[in-house]
């Protein structure tokens, strides 16, 4: 009678703890880590990226969280420096222990961080970072099940669209390719080659710079000895300022294109006037084109304290990458990270973003949220970023994917 005593009172002991630590686990907030440069010269992005996501953040706890849990964001400023990025990777899984992530801008950082959640299973929402490896490098089937996906362009989507606009629009086809010594200008090189290549044309000059370098104008002369019509660059920001300033001091009118790192801040200030009439690839140009475009833009402007978003698309993609990852969570009604995968790569729900509206991002085999035809032209006018055609102004507004790509 005493044994049968105790052992009830140790049952009833049992399930308190354990109502008790079910509670505390509820009331524990979701740690999702935000990893981008903060500081450095690759800051606009960073900074735009995490002032949107945390007004994301913002809303969905002002509308009770998820799962009934509070979202905690745990920020790390990665300086665009591949050996601070890994360190901070492995600390917010070892010691942080973060649920999920977001961010990464720089195609360095993330092919050496990256690793880290892919490991640990803990599902990663890259909103910057372009270039093609960082999805590849955890591709099917070498890696049965990837955890990390992108929103954002690759590289091989914008150098598609680069090269059909100046042989379509300009009807130019000869091009010099200048792209800075990074493993992002590297393949942005590559990528732009292979896409003329399919065209059956080659680049007429080809060549390279350093970060921090500020003297452009041989390359600028080369080019231009080279006879090449239009100059495509591919690079982080402010050096492709100092190659726009080498143009206009050369006299040299011809069409400046590139990447989406062309639309960022610290190129229209530094550039000046030299910048004006450069194109770029985009995902999301800072128009109020739309109602929840425009909702975004004032309460972006609101959150940060700032007029002007210094990198528009970086802010749009980190908005919307918390908004797929909500999505997910909430599908999964779990943060486990297998779940969660799963749930990113068959979203049943429409994600209302402000890039586009999503509509299955994701499957199995493709962890690209972004396709050719949801990527946009800009242009900088006067210093700012319009649309280069109008046409393309309703491009992005619904998401095209589905689940027959």
């Amino acid at each position: 009678m005493c044994r049968l005593r105790f052992w009830s009172v140790g049952l009833l002991m049992a399930l308190a703890f354990g109502s008790v630590q079910a509670a505390d686990d509820a009331a524990k907030p979701i740690k999702i880590g935000v990893i981008g440069p903060y500081s450095g010269g690759s800051a606009p992005m960073g900074i735009s990226m995490l002032h949107a996501v945390r007004m994301a953040v913002a809303e969905i706890n002002w509308k009770g969280g998820l799962l009934g849990r509070q979202i905690q964001l745990v920020e790390r400023d990665d300086e665009a420096n591949p050996e601070k990025g890994e360190a901070a990777a492995r600390e917010l899984v070892e010691r942080e222990k973060v649920e999920a992530m977001l961010g990464i801008a720089n195609t360095g950082v993330g092919l050496v961080a990256l690793k880290h959640f892919q490991q640990a299973k803990i599902p990663v929402i890259v909103n910057m970072a372009a270039g093609a490896p960082i999805t590849q490098q955890f591709a099917p089937p070498q890696v049965p099940d990837s955890y990390v996906f992108r929103l954002a362009a690759s590289d091989s989507i914008q150098t598609t669209r680069l090269i059909a606009e100046v042989v379509e629009r300009y009807k130019f086809s000869k091009f010099a390719l200048l792209g800075d010594n990074t493993p992002y200008g590297r393949q942005g090189v590559e990528n732009l080659k292979r896409a003329m290549e399919a065209r059956g044309l080659k680049p007429v000059f080809e060549g390279g710079f350093d970060l921090g370098q500020t003297d452009m104008q041989k390359l600028i002369a080369q080019s231009r000895a080279a006879g090449a019509q239009a100059l495509l660059v591919w690079g982080i920001g402010p050096e492709l300022a100092a190659i726009a300033k080498a143009r206009a001091k050369e006299g040299w009118k011809v069409p400046l294109l590139g990447s989406w790192t062309l639309s960022l801040d610290n190129f229209i200030q530094n550039a000046g006037k030299a910048g004006d009439g450069a194109r770029m690839t985009q995902t999301f140009i800072a128009e109020p084109i739309t109602s929840r475009r425009q909702e975004f833009l004032i309460a972006y402007r609101k959150q940060s304290g700032l007029e002007r978003i210094p990198s528009a698309v970086s802010a749009a993609q980190g908005y919307d990458s918390m908004l797929l990852l909500a999505a997910a969570i909430k599908q999964a009604n779990s943060t486990q990270g297998t779940a969660v995968r799963n749930a990113l790569e068959n979203l049943q729900a429409q994600v209302f973003g402000v890039v586009t509206t999503y509509q299955k991002p994701y499957s199995h085999s493709d962890h690209e949220a972004i396709t050719t035809d949801m990527v946009v032209t800009g242009e900088i006018r006067d210093g700012h970023i319009t649309y280069a055609h109008k046409d393309e102004m309703t491009a992005v507004i619904v998401g095209r994917k589905t689940t027959d790509r």
